[in-house]
């Protein structure tokens, strides 16, 4: 995505972003200097008044490029965003979705297509899907996706794809092959699913923690449910948690 984001946008043009995407996203950002506009994480209330906001301070500006940037399961919060949602305001506002399916591909969905299979919802509605190979396809790499003309333009003016290396022929057929595998074995997303319910059993037990993180996610974040009173001490309790976990694992 800190590839995508720059080829699309740039200077003058406006991206709406969740506040809570993750590093590459937000390098991406930063490379496209274009006007970047935060809304509160997962928030659709935060996101209608922004674009609203937007819309009415832009009225009758000519060639003006407006993007919605969210991630499909956010790395930082272990939430998923409200696709049907935010598909009804992207039309409602005119503006393009730019989706991060890193974490949710593999994972997400029936048959593991990510979050549009998981809303059912048409992969046409969205203007560009990205995401990286390194997590559920566990090789390296990334891909883009979207219609033949958003395509022939990213081949043309992306950093990442006129200045980096080509992906070894190895890591693509890693790709491919763990493709293969999800599409052949369609039992292991259900064992996925129930791997992370028995997670959820076992952590919900803990009397001082809360799960802040979506039923069906991977990615599992913990929350104190009282605070200690100080941020610092927040922190450093929850380090010296994972200590001991982590050494409760190691030995």
């Amino acid at each position: 995505m800190f590839s995508a984001i720059p080829a699309f946008s740039k200077k003058g043009d406006i991206i709406v972003a969740d506040e809570g995407v993750h590093w590459g996203i937000q390098n991406g950002l930063y490379l496209s200097r274009s006007t970047v506009v935060y809304f509160k994480h997962n928030d659709m209330d935060s996101l209608s008044k922004t674009l609203e906001n937007i819309t009415s301070k832009y009225k009758g500006t000519k060639n003006l490029r407006r993007y919605i940037v969210v991630e499909a399961l956010y790395q930082n919060s272990g939430q998923i965003a409200p696709l049907d949602e935010i598909i009804k305001l992207k039309e409602k506002y005119r503006f393009r979705i730019l989706l991060d399916e890193s974490n949710s591909f593999g994972v997400l969905g029936s048959s593991g297509r990510g979050l549009t299979e998981h809303y059912g919802v048409p992969v046409e509605k969205l203007d560009l899907i990205t995401a990286a190979m390194g997590h559920a396809l566990a090789t390296e790499g990334g891909f883009c996706t979207g219609s033949a003309r958003v395509i022939d333009h990213q081949r043309l003016s992306s950093s990442g794809y006129v200045f980096s290396a080509s992906l070894p022929p190895y890591l693509a057929s890693a790709a491919i092959t763990a493709i293969d595998v999800l599409d052949e074995n369609p039992n292991l997303l259900t064992k996925l699913k129930n791997n992370i319910a028995v997670l959820w059993k076992g952590l919900s037990r803990i009397p001082s923690f809360t799960i802040a993180s979506h039923p069906e996610s991977p990615i599992v974040y913990l929350r104190l449910k009282q605070s200690t009173g100080s941020l610092k001490d927040d922190l450093q309790l929850l380090e010296n948690i994972a200590e001991r976990v982590r050494n409760a694992v190691l030995f």
